[in-house]
């Protein structure tokens, strides 16, 4: 039985052996075929390969620059429904608290939003007081203080509600919340970020801050 084993691993050592080989050479035979290419291209191609890096350029600051007027790359307060909706329908990414004056939870989320949004200029960061927002924070079933609300071309696709995603307690680091974000779409990070596990730490009592019903 063990020569046996030897044998199908020395022959799926070959296999994969085989199969890498033969991909490093269709790699090698790509770059050498762009080589050529780019060897035959004389000035008035690479004039044109250049003026449309430029134009692409000039395009991406353009759009980065009209999500700047539309209030990307900061995190600010929306005093109402109407301007919560006004938001959603400029921006095809949106996160939004919900908040409450008197949630010390929501002022911790607040700090963690304020370092990430400079950092995502495709989505909009936003938050509301659901006290002065009754009815929308009916519509989207705000049962929790504070609940972060992930908009995609103007419908709700994910909530944060609370802590309990976030580690579980108040500490947690705002790669964290990044990541959290990240696997709800709403932005892509920039680089790959490891975060570490957060130890859920188990509360006894009644937390006014998380309870439902707020």
């Amino acid at each position: 039985n063990k020569k046996k084993l030897r044998m199908a691993s020395s022959q799926l050592g070959n296999i994969l052996g085989a199969q890498l080989a033969n991909a490093v050479k269709i790699v090698e035979e790509q770059v050498d075929e762009e080589l050529k290419r780019m060897e035959t291209l004389d000035e008035d191609d690479i004039e044109v390969i250049r003026r449309k890096r430029i134009e692409d350029m000039k395009k991406a600051q353009s759009k980065r620059q009209d999500m700047i007027t539309m209030g990307h790359g900061k995190y600010a307060e929306v005093a109402d429904e109407r301007e919560f909706f006004e938001a959603t329908k400029k921006s095809n990414k949106v996160v939004c608290l919900f908040f409450t004056a008197s949630s010390e939870r929501s002022k911790i989320v607040d700090k963690h939003m304020e370092r990430i949004a400079p950092k995502y200029i495709g989505t909009r960061f936003i938050k509301i007081d659901a006290e002065r927002a009754k009815f929308l924070s009916t519509r989207l079933n705000i049962r929790v203080i504070p609940t972060i609300a992930v908009i995609v071309n103007q419908n709700t696709t994910d909530y944060i509600r609370g802590f309990d995603d976030l580690g579980g307690h108040d500490e947690f680091k705002t790669e964290v919340l990044e990541a959290r974000l990240a696997r709800s779409g709403v932005i892509t990070l920039e680089k790959k970020q490891e975060v570490k596990k957060e130890k859920k730490i188990i509360r006894c009592g009644n937390d006014s801050d998380s309870a439902e019903d707020w």
